[in-house]
């Protein structure tokens, strides 16, 4: 039993520092030449264009079903005007970021985990490096690049389609005046707000496209391998990007307010 926590937690503390060591070589990429602009230009559209009608339908609905639960509560309390309100402050400090992240941890980092993964099974990683090219530099890059830049876009897109999405929701369905409901949503807006639902989005692109890239790279056992990888890619990722969520907003609540 002792042997195999001991196991466990050597391979535990391997992995966190091929991570590191993973993470520092691809920051490091960015900042020194060559760069692959084509790869970034692409894992942009892949990533980015490419999650756009996932984070849409994810966002509007989400609204729509946060205004409903939303509107029913503040019923009793005869507050049913201000439900604009509630809706855009949880949308941007918290539901749009941690979804969107999670949608794309979903679909971003199980993709990355199995196309890296495969190239590893299939030795074209050791291919690229006979050929003189760094791996990390032109397959790690691009994708951390492209996530790092491309969550908060696509945070900003789902924060808009989920309020929009609750607007339909109090206007047709809890009978809220339309300009009641935006008057609403602007005055429950407070900048410190806007900076928390846009810093949280770096935060987890970043992790998401690293440890997807970190889980790929690491992958051996053949097609099997592959699939384990990408399990395994997306449940870390998922939980990463919550616990993250924690410890970031922590901080920019002792900083912001």
């Amino acid at each position: 039993m002792l042997q195999a926590i001991d196991r466990w937690l050597k391979q535990a503390a391997l992995e966190v520092q091929e991570y590191v060591r993973l993470t520092l070589a691809a920051v490091g990429c960015v900042f020194t030449p060559p760069v692959y602009a084509h790869d970034v230009v692409e894992q942009f559209d892949v990533i980015g264009v490419g999650s756009l009608t996932v984070v849409l339908l994810s966002g509007v609905f989400t609204g729509a079903a946060l205004a409903m639960q939303g509107g029913l509560t503040l019923d009793q309390f005869g507050a049913r005007p201000v439900v604009g309100r509630l809706v855009s402050a949880s949308m941007i400090k918290e539901l749009g970021p941690v979804l969107t992240a999670l949608m794309l941890t979903g679909r971003i980092g199980s993709g990355i985990a199995a196309e890296l993964g495969s190239m590893v099974v299939t030795d074209q990683i050791n291919a690229l490096r006979a050929l003189g090219t760094d791996p990390v530099r032109k397959l790690v890059v691009p994708r951390v690049l492209a996530g790092f830049f491309m969550t908060p876009i696509l945070t900003i897109v789902a924060d808009f389609i989920g309020i929009f999405g609750g607007w339909v929701v109090a206007r047709f369905t809890l009978q809220v005046n339309s300009g009641v409901y935006w008057l609403s949503v602007t005055e429950g807006l407070y900048m410190h707000d806007a900076w928390m639902g846009l810093i949280k989005p770096f935060v987890f692109g970043f992790l998401i496209v690293t440890i997807a890239c970190h889980v790929g790279l690491r992958t051996t056992g053949g097609t099997a391998g592959v699939g384990k990888s990408t399990t395994v890619a997306v449940v870390a990722g998922s939980v990463a990007v919550i616990a993250a969520d924690f410890f970031v907003t922590q901080l920019l609540v002792s900083l912001l307010f």
